[in-house]
């Protein structure tokens, strides 16, 4: 039985390292699942970190139109303040991936939230838009040890069976997140202003971090790495190196991809005629990401019951059909069609994200890393993309946009098939 397992000391390099035991009763081989001692604890602590990440990153995206008038700039250059914050993510997860295999998951995990919801304290202060986006920069960059630690960790201390449904409940934090903080900011803005409501984005963040230190279990299964830069490039290279995680690394970028182009432009589409919607009621738009907390945290049922390029296929239909219904002016076709996207995409993610952590099995960290940066510059790009898209043709250069990286997901998923075929 290895170290881990019995929760004694180990030795990695020259240093004795010592595994504290998680201090919840622990099921026979000390991982969690459903239903066992520890797993709920665990699983609303991830929840709160995803509410926390997602309300945090996408603070400023349903206010794009308000910020647009403050500063006097047009939706691209406004796009920027969600894109700073995303790509500052997809820069520094790497690293900070490497930082939570030598001091532990649960640790850089805190510290990530601490330092983004200090900075979300401080971001409705910002003078200018440049301030503003460096700020987003900054605390896209300290939110960078959220997502990657949190697969890892989940992949060390709960049951190989359970894995995605629990990877699920995490992405259906992601959703609570999206939605609560645009339909919060939605609301507080129409009444005092986007600032108002990016301040209270960031002390919901606060409790949100204070709950989830108090309630996520110390990990039994970690064994610390090292920080050697040689280790750390072997271990990318190695991940790199593998088909399987090369094209899920691909379909997670692709899917955000629509989802942030989508998102980012929606509220200049409804603001705008014939909708002609005021600001809270577009927020409350954003109460259709609890069908992504459904779709997420069914992920696993999906899989077992399609396989994994099954439920990639179903999750890429619908969020092509999605956006096709998104053409029409009629209201409740735009809605319906958001429901769709979003429940595909949310689905998707889920599966790609937890066949990342099922596949590697080493460096985990590394690979949930490489995934989240794929992940999030795939939502830059789409932020980016579907505004320039929105700016040049309206809200049809956008879908267009969409789905173009839906195609690229079938694409991609046709050739695993061959590649799983003739092998």
């Amino acid at each position: 039985m290895s170290p881990a397992s019995t929760g004694a000391s180990t030795v990695v390099g020259a240093v004795s390292v010592a595994v504290d035991p998680v201090p919840v009763p622990a099921v026979p081989d000390g991982r969690m699942e459903p239903g066992g001692p520890g797993y709920r604890r665990m699983s609303f602590a991830l929840f709160l970190a995803g509410v926390a990440t997602f309300a945090l990153l996408y603070s400023t995206q349903a206010l794009l139109p308000l910020v647009s008038g403050e500063f006097g700039v047009t939706a691209s250059a406004a796009s920027w303040t969600v894109a700073a914050a995303t790509g500052g993510l997809a820069l520094f997860v790497l690293p900070m991936s490497a930082l939570s295999e030598r001091f532990g998951r649960r640790a850089v995990m805190t510290g990530s939230l601490a330092v983004a919801v200090g900075v979300g304290l401080v971001v409705p202060f910002a003078p200018s838009l440049p301030v503003l986006v460096a700020l987003r920069a900054v605390q896209g960059a300290a939110l960078a040890g959220l997502p990657a630690s949190a697969t890892a960790y989940l992949a060390e201390e709960v049951r190989p069976r359970a894995l995605v449904t629990a990877i699920g409940l995490f992405v259906a934090g992601n959703s609570v997140g999206g939605m609560s903080g645009r339909v919060i900011t939605g609301w507080v803005a129409q009444e005092w202003g986007w600032r108002v409501a990016v301040g209270v984005i960031g002390v919901v963040a606060v409790g949100c971090a204070v709950a989830f230190r108090l309630l996520l279990p110390s990990p039994r299964h970690f064994v610390a790495g090292s920080l050697r830069p040689g280790v750390l490039v072997r271990t990318v290279r190695e991940h790199l190196g593998n088909p399987l995680l090369r094209r899920l690394y691909a379909i997670g970028a692709l899917f955000m991809t629509v989802f942030g182009g989508v998102y980012t432009v929606i509220g200049y589409r409804l603001t705008e005629a014939p909708f002609s919607l005021p600001q809270g009621v577009v927020g409350s738009i954003f109460l259709v990401y609890l069908v992504g907390t459904v779709s997420a945290s069914g992920a696993g049922r999906l899989v077992g019951r399609l396989g994994r390029r099954g439920a990639l296929y179903l999750a890429g239909g619908t969020t092509a059909a999605g956006l096709l219904l998104s053409l029409t002016d009629s209201l409740g076709a735009v809605l319906a069609g958001l429901v769709l996207i979003t429940a595909g995409f949310f689905a998707g993610h889920a599966v790609a994200s937890s066949a990342v952590s099922k596949t590697a099995s080493r460096g985990r960290a590394q690979a949930a890393a490489l995934y989240q940066s794929a992940y999030y510059i795939g939502s830059s790009a789409g932020s980016t993309a579907g505004a320039m898209a929105f700016h040049a043709g309206g809200w049809g250069g956008t879908v267009t946009v969409g789905l173009t990286a839906v195609a690229g997901v079938v694409a991609i998923t046709v050739a695993g098939s061959r590649a799983a075929a003739r092998a």
